[in-house]
């Protein structure tokens, strides 16, 4: 693994793991700050909101600095925000501390994804990104877990120690490894926000914010999945979740690859489509506890598989615009979690069982290949492209 891409990658951890240890975490702080679980969840929706926030937001302030110097400042504020969490006194300063926290987090993503594509070896573009992203999915195999257990057996706020450490780690980095990359020349801000007048940022939004909120309608809901459905015992979620995040290891490896190979338009799109397969079966074989685990798995890395191609593809599309473009593919994602959680919760209302968010997964995930499909034929020969130098495009040099 190329040194300079560790930062990055250690970036991503820190954020996997605060971003989803909330969902372990819930009935612990529910508990020690006197809050109804549902009310306890609204902090899962802050820090999306933080997310959707911060990421624009930030490359339109930040976005005249060299990157070196903008992803050290958003893994200070990451750092700091978290912190605030572990010494959160009451509920209402928690929430406003998970939203504070999330607001550097699209925003370190976006640059980075343009960083990683800026230094990787030509042709290598895509799998760069995707070993930025390999910090979110070990999150879920390690960091996640652990912070659970932690969380479970000592103290939660503990879990937000461990953050903060990793954020503390992942700032030397930066500074020891992560080359300089000079600083934008003549940004033009109102140049770059013509990025969103395009129609193929919007295809893009929508894409990624219905499709890969597919995922999230299986996830937000796998361990009901698994202990009603599938009949695992409790104890066993934690083990079932790290074996989704090794598929989603995998599944981000594998992303790149396929992006670099054959663009991330075609790769979006195919892959969309293998989810509204792979969904589907989860939706028939459940009850089944052999066959649950291993769609767990496959699941996993099909939805992870996406996020390489879907980065790639957004800076593509946005020359001249590539940060904040990268920033708001990261906003549109947690628009995805967001509406997986909540179209995934609908037939659960009903009284349907748990196997039934699938298939409102299995639904965006079509829509979303539609989308994908869609800025193909729009932009017929471009799309399907896999053009790397767009992304040298921002930058004049490394020193």
């Amino acid at each position: 693994m190329n040194k300079n891409l560790i930062p990055l990658t250690l970036g991503g951890l820190g954020i996997g793991i605060t971003e989803f240890v909330m969902m372990g975490l819930l009935p612990d702080i529910a508990k020690d700050l006197k809050v109804s679980i549902p009310q306890a969840g609204h902090l899962i929706s802050a820090y999306a909101l933080g997310v959707v926030i911060g990421a624009p937001l930030l490359i339109m302030i930040a976005g005249k600095y060299p990157p070196k110097k903008i992803l050290i400042a958003l893994m200070v504020m990451f750092t700091v925000f978290n912190a605030f969490s572990a010494f959160a006194p009451t509920f209402d300063t928690l929430f406003i501390a998970r939203l504070l926290s999330g607001l550097p987090h699209g925003a370190f993503f976006g640059v980075g994804s343009v960083v990683a594509s800026r230094i990787a070896k030509k042709g290598k573009e895509a799998q760069a990104v995707s070993l930025m992203f390999m910090g979110l999915t070990i999150a879920n195999v390690v960091g996640v877990p652990l912070g659970t257990f932690i969380g479970h057996n000592f103290s939660w706020r503990i879990s937000f120690a461990v953050v903060v450490l990793v954020g503390l780690i992942t700032l030397l980095s930066l500074k020891l490894w992560l080359p300089a990359l000079e600083a934008t020349k003549n940004r033009d801000l109102k140049a770059e926000l013509s990025f969103f007048k395009k129609k193929e940022a919007w295809i893009i939004i929508a894409m990624i914010s219905i499709g890969t909120g597919g995922l999230f309608t299986w996830y937000s809901y796998i361990a009901p999945l698994m202990t009603d459905v599938a009949g695992f015992s409790a104890s066993n979620v934690t083990y079932i979740l790290m074996l989704a995040g090794l598929g989603m290891m995998v599944g981000n490896f594998i992303g790149g690859i396929l992006a670099d190979k054959y663009s991330p338009a075609k790769a979006s799109a195919s892959l969309l489509i293998v989810m509204v397969i792979t969904l589907t079966i989860v939706h028939f074989v459940s009850g089944n506890q052999v066959l649950a685990l291993v769609m767990t798995f496959i699941t996993g890395a099909v939805a992870f598989a996406l996020a390489a191609p879907i980065q790639m593809l957004m800076i593509q599309t946005a020359k001249g615009s590539e940060m904040l473009a990268a920033s708001a593919s990261q906003a549109s994602f947690n628009i995805g979690n967001a509406l997986g959680a909540f179209f995934g919760g609908l037939p659960l209302v009903y009284g349907f069982d748990y196997t039934s968010p699938a298939y409102v997964g299995a639904a965006m995930a079509l829509v979303g290949s539609m989308f994908a499909l869609w800025l193909i034929k729009t932009n017929g020969s471009k799309a399907l492209q896999n053009n790397p130098s767009v992304v040298k495009s921002e930058y004049v040099g490394i020193h």
